[in-house]
């Protein structure tokens, strides 16, 4: 099997037993790798409880995996996945970084990862050398303490295991802050200082599993491929269109924190109470003039380079440091919050990454509080004495530790935007889940569909698998390079989007090219790529133990998308019922589900997917 090292690492942190799984090649090639793959161990391991396995859990599985394009298509990524403490059904969550060329090279395709330590632990992994070890050091540890502390161990162990290597370049690490030890339904798996695999809550079940972190280091090669000259060919052509794209490599998707509210009105302002602004102190230019220190830098293999290093270099957040942030935590940990200076939003940013707090996730629960303290839901007292009016960094700052630490109010929020609006409606008495803007427990990538500007559309949430996510949208026509049945492609192979935007079809020269398979796209949208929306589909529906969604009820837009919007050359604008149950009737054919949302059992015949056919027959229909 070319591109794959042929086998994943299981590890039980109850028995702290490993072992070496394989996995035919019938199956990798109807699921590929990553969130593909993740879908189906999922399904065959936990399918038959689905209902009753709590996301926070010991029987919940974590699962790290890498795809045949990782290391090969530039721009290397990672999948995270397992059953999704927000959703409660499964993401694929993916992070861009070393780590997964690091495992293919420590001899991995991924990591399978059930049970529970006993105390706080990491995973350390040198080539076929597995060790469990104790984490009590860190645990507690914010990022970037994290990050030292064991990059420092990783490098001392390994050079004294191993003098003969010489100096060695540091491992590569995926890791948890304080959001995940606390079990916050938004807390993301960590890498680097401040990338993270946010959506799903993964890092969440990482803190239930007591595990801090994963640290490897691989001292061999990647996988064999199919035909290296024409993946060597294949790399330079997309590297080139990719060099040519000189607006996004110059500043990335911080561009859009200005862009997006200013001309496309799609942007959350004050928790989507507008999704207009042009407030030009927010401009990219006054990014890079007033934080940038270094313009450019990228993951293994990536010719975009679009993050920056930002860091205020003066006045009260001074010091503050991380990735410049991009156009997500601009806009939910900036205007949503009713800030709109760069020092104040790379200040949030960084410290949301620090926590392990997802910066959507983190930024939209943010947003929910401040709308109700402005609407006098939440008072003072309730917040344990902040003020939190919009555009006070420093309270919305006091009130994200106290999430990342389940303190007061936190613990509430810390289940996220939907949760929470359910359990402050019944501690107040009113209406609060209309002021969420979330999709099935996922809060909305900083997206708006009113205005009718940005790529989103009135069903991209509401009948997306993976919910509020932004980068998987339901999309018409279901074959579109925006739909998630495209990006089904990229999270299974697993590499970076943003290096295809130039050279599309160059993804299925990539995958003949490393693994020999001939998947055109025909069979991907109608047969693969459709096989795997259907399984992740199943399990949404299934949910449970805590929520279920009915998908007459929830495939629905938040009720803010209803409302018409009040500002900006977009005003009065704002998603037409109707027309909405028409474009999800039309995405509901197209997706081979019934009249209800449900897959149709003749579509799971012809995709093989019988078992799930009962399933949903038993359960949902």
């Amino acid at each position: 099997m070319q591109g794959y090292t042929g086998k994943f690492l299981e590890v039980d942190l109850s028995t702290e037993n490993t072992k070496n799984v394989t996995f035919d090649e019938s199956v990798l090639r109807k699921y590929i790798g990553g969130r593909g793959l993740a879908t189906k161990i999922l399904w065959d391991r936990l399918g038959h409880q689905w209902e009753t396995v709590d996301p926070l859990g010991p029987e919940n599985i974590l699962l790290v995996l890498t795809g045949p394009l990782t290391g090969f298509f530039p721009g290397g990524r990672i999948c995270v996945s397992g059953k999704s403490p927000q959703s409660n059904g499964v993401i694929g969550s993916t992070v861009a970084g070393e780590f997964p060329i690091e495992l293919k090279c420590a001899g991995y395709d991924g990591l399978i990862i059930t049970g529970k330590a006993a105390k706080p632990s990491y995973l350390f992994i040198m080539d076929a050398q597995t060790e469990i070890r104790d984490a009590s050091h860190v645990w507690g540890k914010n990022g970037k303490q994290t990050l030292k502390m064991l990059t420092e161990e990783g490098r001392e162990s390994l050079q004294k295991r191993f003098p003969n290597y010489g100096e060695w370049k540091e491992p590569s690490i995926l890791y948890i802050g304080p959001a995940g030890e606390n079990k916050v339904r938004m807390a993301a798996v960590m890498a680097k200082w401040t990338h993270a695999a946010g959506y799903g809550g993964y890092g969440a079940v990482m803190g239930s599993k007591n595990l801090k972190a994963l640290v490897v280091k691989g001292t061999g090669p990647l996988p064999e491929v199919e035909d290296i000259e024409q993946v060597k060919t294949l790399i330079d052509k997309v590297s080139e269109e990719c060099y040519g794209a000189d607006a996004f490599r110059r500043w990335g998707t911080s561009a859009a924190g200005y862009e997006v509210g200013a001309k496309d009105s799609s942007e959350p302002v004050r928790n989507w109470q507008e999704e207009w602004h042009n407030q030009q102190s927010f401009g990219v230019n006054r990014f890079e003039q007033r934080v940038w220190i270094k313009r450019h830098w990228g993951d293994f293999g990536c010719p975009i380079t679009c993050m920056k290093i930002a860091m205020p270099k003066v006045g009260p957040f001074k010091g503050a440091i991380g990735d410049n942030p991009d156009y997500e935590l601009q806009a939910y940990l900036g205007p949503n919050l009713g800030v709109f200076t760069p020092e104040e939003s790379v200040y949030l940013s960084s410290l949301i990454d620090d926590l392990g707090l997802c910066g959507i996730q983190g930024g939209n629960v943010l947003g929910l509080a401040g709308e109700l303290y402005q609407r006098g839901i939440l008072t003072k007292e309730d917040l344990d004495g902040i003020e939190l009016e919009w555009g006070n960094t420093e309270a919305f700052a006091a009130l994200a530790e106290k999430i990342a630490v389940r303190e007061g109010i936190g613990d509430i929020l810390a289940e996220g935007s939907y949760r929470a609006a359910l359990k402050i409606e019944e501690m107040k008495g009113k209406n609060v889940v209309q002021y969420a803007v979330q999709e099935k427990g996922v809060a909305l990538g900083a997206h708006g569909i009113r205005s009718g500007k940005d790529y989103t559309t009135d069903i991209s949430y509401a009948c997306s698998v993976q919910a509020g996510d932004h980068t998987s949208v339901a999309y018409m026509p279901i074959d579109h390079g925006d739909s998630e049945l495209a990006v089904i492609l990229h999270d299974s192979g697993v590499y970076c989007w943003f290096t295809t935007f130039a050279l599309e079809e160059a993804e299925w020269d990539f995958l003949k090219a490393v693994t020999g398979w001939k998947i055109e796209p025909e069979e991907w949208y109608k047969t693969t790529a459709l096989r795997i929306l259907q399984l992740q589909r199943a399990l949404l529906l299934l949910g449970g133990p805590d929520l279920k969604w009915n998908p007459r009820v929830h495939d629905d837009n938040p009720p803010r998308f209803y409302e018409p919007l009040p500002s900006g050359p977009y005003a009065g604008k704002k998603v037409d019922r109707a027309k909405f149950e028409e474009s999800k009737k039309e995405y509901y054919e197209a997706a081979g589900w019934d009249e209800n949302g449900i897959p149709k059992s003749e579509v799971l015949e012809r995709l093989e997917l019988e078992d799930v056919d009962r399933a949903l027959k038993e359960k949902v229909r």
